[in-house]
């Protein structure tokens, strides 16, 4: 896929991801839209998977599991569920639950939401991988938030002490939270030099830039023997004027008239 398809394909998740959230008068938007070209440029370009099914497939693991959006969005752009489901976020007895649930979601690898355990579980899956030598990576997204909880560094030492080079973390870096900047409720800089410190390989990318993610992933390739982090600067709410870095968008829905600017922003407005 062409940068030019990844971006009409990024569009098309940002108009789902808006769709879904105000539809369910619920959700997370802010940490969903930030990611939208990490998941794009993976689901597209780098990892190998054409059926949620595929034992061979690569695995992706939503850490931050509350942006479950995006994910959802993505699963709908690949045909692996149906884009029927994109009016049932968050409604009861819905597949589609505020959190991402692997047994209700084909394509969705784990169960998520409880932040600071998704790396653990990449962790055990690139393991598993590399005690039965199959070829299958796994891929994990971290929010920023979710880095200041100990067992994200739990799993950063296990995961050197393993040598799990079939694990990559993209950490979508956007310096805000729940509560505000990462800065003021508790400082996690420079995480780049704590994962070094960890025995990880660590790379920085421009996280809205498909040429500049590309380079990152193509790097990682090179690296043998560790895992591998890449800090993607990202926007929290990027596409939407009204939300771009402000944390207060984190777990917001748009009434009809910012669904409606925010549509014709993203571009060709609510039925383009």
């Amino acid at each position: 896929m062409s940068y030019d398809d990844l971006k009409i394909t990024a569009q098309n998740l940002r108009k789902n991801i808006l769709t879904m959230i105000h539809e369910a008068n619920s959700g997370h938007p802010g940490g969903s839209l930030s990611a939208v070209e990490i998941v794009t440029y993976l689901y597209y370009r780098e990892m190998n998977i054409s059926d949620p099914k595929d034992e061979g497939r690569d695995r992706f693991v939503l850490s931050k599991g509350h942006a479950a959006p995006v994910l959802y969005s993505v699963l709908m752009e690949k045909g692996f569920i149906s884009k029927d489901m994109i009016g049932s976020l968050r409604q009861v007895n819905s597949k589609l639950q505020g959190h991402p649930d692997m047994k209700k979601v084909p394509g969705v690898e784990a169960s998520t939401g409880s932040l600071g355990q998704g790396l653990s579980i990449a962790n055990g899956m690139a393991l598993g991988f590399k005690l039965d030598v199959r070829n299958n990576r796994v891929f994990a997204l971290l929010g920023d938030g979710e880095i200041q909880e100990g067992m994200i560094w739990e799993a950063a030492m296990l995961a050197s002490h393993y040598h799990l080079d079939n694990l990559t973390a993209v950490l979508d870096h956007n310096g805000l939270q729940i509560d505000g900047n990462n800065s003021d409720v508790m400082g996690i800089e420079p995480i780049d030099k704590k994962f070094e410190a960890f025995g990880w390989h660590v790379m920085k990318a421009d996280g809205h830039d498909f040429e500049s993610l590309e380079k990152a992933f193509e790097e990682r390739k090179s690296v043998k023997g560790k895992p591998a982090i890449i800090i993607a600067e990202t926007t929290k709410g990027k596409g939407c004027s009204f939300m771009e870095g402000k944390s207060s968008w984190h777990g917001k829905a748009p009434n009809a008239e910012e669904f409606c600017t925010a549509m014709d922003e993203i571009g060709g407005g609510i039925n383009g």
